[in-house]
């Protein structure tokens, strides 16, 4: 599909929205308020459906949008988890810091309504994947199981954490993960690349809302010539 303003050249003024900016202070909004501009305004978010297992085994699946790719050398994904309501850290991250692994499942569309679930405050030991009916599969490098609908998983080892914050509400715990192996179903991976008709991934948005994919379109980054 062409871009949205196929027309456009560069030096061309590009015609925003009218209206007067609002102007807005962090330092003068409460966690809370900071928090929904974040949610609002970063979107749409990716979303990371997580597995990991607890050092006596028990399996833990929670999805987290604060999540995004790093680099490739090494290939790395972050997420960034907060501490539960309680201010007890999240099952995720408890299992992450004790196991060292921890596998990161697609969010499809198919996966919508289980995944949502899963994102409740279950008292500690529940194993959410049993719980929805979702189907635990054998990881090949790692002990976390992974989830066999999504279409696509990839396998982590802990690089790193990062705390953001004075560990207070709104702090975040960020977590570093080495990609050490992935799977994809076949009809989603194609010559090497995500298709992403065919992955339907689905992106966080503000409040209780999410999206799907919408329109796809193409726009190629310009080769500037050097004198």
């Amino acid at each position: 599909m062409p871009s949205p303003n196929p027309n456009w050249q560069p030096g061309t003024k590009v015609q925003a929205p009218p209206g007067n900016f609002v102007d807005i202070d962090f330092a003068k909004l409460s966690q809370v308020d900071a928090y929904k501009l974040l949610i609002g305004g970063v979107i749409p978010r990716p979303i990371a459906f997580v597995s990991t297992i607890s050092a006596s085994g028990v399996g833990n699946l929670a999805p987290f949008s604060f999540f995004n790719a790093v680099s490739s050398d090494p290939p790395c994904l972050m997420l960034a988890m907060s501490k539960k309501s309680s201010g007890e850290l999240k099952d995720t991250l408890r299992n992450i810091l004790e196991t060292k692994q921890f596998v990161v499942n697609s969010a499809n569309e198919w996966l919508i309504e289980p995944l949502v679930y899963c994102a409740a405050e279950y008292p500690h030991g529940v194993d959410e994947m049993k719980l929805v009916g979702l189907s635990p599969v054998s990881s090949n490098k790692v002990r976390p199981a992974r989830v066999a609908e999504a279409a696509l998983q990839f396998e982590c080892e802990l690089y790193k954490t990062v705390e953001i914050g004075d560990g207070g509400p709104g702090s975040t715990t960020i977590v570093f993960g080495k990609i050490v192996f992935a799977h994809a179903h076949e009809g989603v991976y194609q010559g090497g690349k995500i298709v992403a008709t065919e992955y339907r991934p689905v992106g966080r948005l503000g409040g209780f809302n999410y999206a799907k994919l919408g329109e796809i379109f193409s726009i190629p980054v310009p080769e500037v010539k050097r004198t």
